[in-house]
């Protein structure tokens, strides 16, 4: 399993109407730098306002998850942002020329096929996931509507939908693992019940809807002069309804399109919690207005377990960079060379690993019978963790050397000894400025610090 973030090769556009407004609409998907995540930018508005998908900014649910920043609004996100999940891409910017993504044809495999096209791009650091700690429920007595969380060292989806038609009747749908996304659910339309077309229709919605990008469920017999008014309203010549309920000469892509479509609907709105999801979430009867809720307990829980400052390190996980790699980068070599992995790595902020063993040279002469790491050799190694965060803001590292310049405001907590793990993490203060870099560093040891400083460096590019 890849964890590093990604992001896509290029620019890709995709152009249509807008399902509930009824405007034509652009849409182009741009790359973004690491940790951006998704956001939206109204390219028809003054300033091209950013409005973050996020679950704080959800303003309405009629139909459809809409969100709204900066005096911008973004109606039926949950198509695109289900795309965006279901290829595992992490930062990307939505430029958008109107008030809607296009529906295209229901679904989100119109916008899968031009992202593929464009190449997913692997950046430089990990995905932060959020695993889900414990159980997370909403349950709405009124509506019948439950939805779960549960732990699970994956991202794993259910859905059970239950209408009371003779037509769909209870319908189930799962997606076990996120890769199946595009093959399993990614092409399943949207949908509603013809008694609900007029409501919508009165109520200013659907403008954009048409039998080529929805569903139409009749589950109830239907007289002509009924099909005619409908054909009006939607603009057609004539409609006629399918021996099995479904308006038109639309072929159902699955016998459960409906769930299936009830499942890409719930991936899309659980991306509003910011973060790349690990649990098992079983969800009876959803829609957005549940989806959102449950997301919203989610980020409560993400939120509360953001007040620890202390660096996740899952050994299993794959590292931004190895030794190998850090040795390509760092002029330091045996005995000198004192950091081990590097897990995390941004424009601002860096996170190494030191694994302290007794065959560390230093052993020998410092404190025999009684071996303590050097508190000038844990400086050393947040220097190096911090010259890796340094480097990376140059296109040529290899050809800069860094050097400190001051070290400030260092204490030492407690002791490191053999067979402790020190995650150092290191975070500039301040944009580097003439080659000056100033950062703020910390050490752990089993979630406590162990050593603090404020460090400043310089950048000097090497001579021929």
């Amino acid at each position: 399993m890849n964890d590093k973030q990604h992001t896509i090769k290029a620019p890709v556009t995709v152009s249509g109407i807008g399902l509930h407004t009824g405007v034509q609409a652009t849409m182009t998907f741009c790359p973004a730098p690491i940790n951006h995540g998704y956001k939206f930018q109204r390219v028809d508005l003054p300033g091209q306002p950013i409005v973050d998908a996020d679950v704080d900014n959800v303003v309405d649910l009629s139909r459809g998850t809409t969100i709204e920043q900066n005096g911008a609004r973004i109606n039926t996100v949950e198509h695109t942002l289900a795309a965006l999940v279901g290829l595992q891409i992490d930062n990307v910017l939505i430029q958008l020329d109107g008030p809607e993504p296009p529906i295209m044809d229901g679904s989100s495999y119109e916008f899968i096929k031009p992202l593929l096209e464009a190449g997913l791009e692997e950046q430089n650091a990990l995905r932060n996931y959020f695993e889900i700690p414990d159980e997370i429920r909403y349950v709405d007595n009124a509506r019948a509507v439950e939805i779960a969380g549960l732990p699970l060292n994956s991202y794993r989806l259910t859905v059970m939908v239950d209408y009371n038609s003779p037509v769909l009747g209870s319908q189930h749908a799962s997606l076990t693992h996120i890769d199946q996304f595009t093959s399993e659910i990614a092409s399943s339309r949207t949908f509603c019940f013809l008694h609900e077309l007029e409501a919508l229709y009165k109520s200013n919605l659907i403008k954009g809807g048409d039998l080529s990008n929805a569903i139409v469920v009749v589950d109830r017999v239907v007289s002509d002069e009924e099909l005619d008014e409908l054909a009006t309203m939607l603009g057609k010549p004539k409609v006629a309804v399918k021996k099995e309920g479904i308006l038109n000469n639309v072929d159902l892509r699955y016998k459960n399109e409906p769930a299936r479509h009830k499942l890409l609907d719930l991936v899309g709105d659980l991306a509003l919690v910011g973060r790349p999801l690990k649990g098992q979430i079983l969800a009876a009867r959803p829609g957005h207005a549940a989806n959102v809720a449950f997301a919203k307990r989610i980020k409560k829980k993400m939120m509360e377990a953001h007040t620890s400052p202390v660096p996740a390190y899952d050994p299993a996980r794959e590292p931004v960079m190895d030794i190998n790699k850090i040795a390509a980068t760092l002029p330091h070599r045996y005995p000198f060379l004192l950091i081990d992995k590097i897990i995390h790595l941004d424009a601002s902020t860096v996170t190494g690993v030191k694994n302290v063993t007794m065959n560390e040279p230093f052993f020998q002469g410092h404190f025999p019978g009684n071996p303590v790491m050097p508190g000038v050799l844990q400086i050393e190694a947040m220097a190096q963790t911090g010259g890796i965060l340094v480097l990376n803001t140059v296109p040529d590292p290899e050809n800069y050397w860094t050097y400190f310049l001051g070290i400030e405001n260092c204490r030492f907590r407690r002791m490191v000894k053999p067979g402790d793990t020190i995650i150092f993490k290191c975070e500039l203060t301040a944009p580097i400025k003439r080659g000056i870099a100033k950062m703020s560093g910390k050490a752990y040891v089993n979630g406590k610090v162990v050593m603090e400083a404020e460090m400043s460096a310089s950048i000097v590019r090497k001579t021929a």
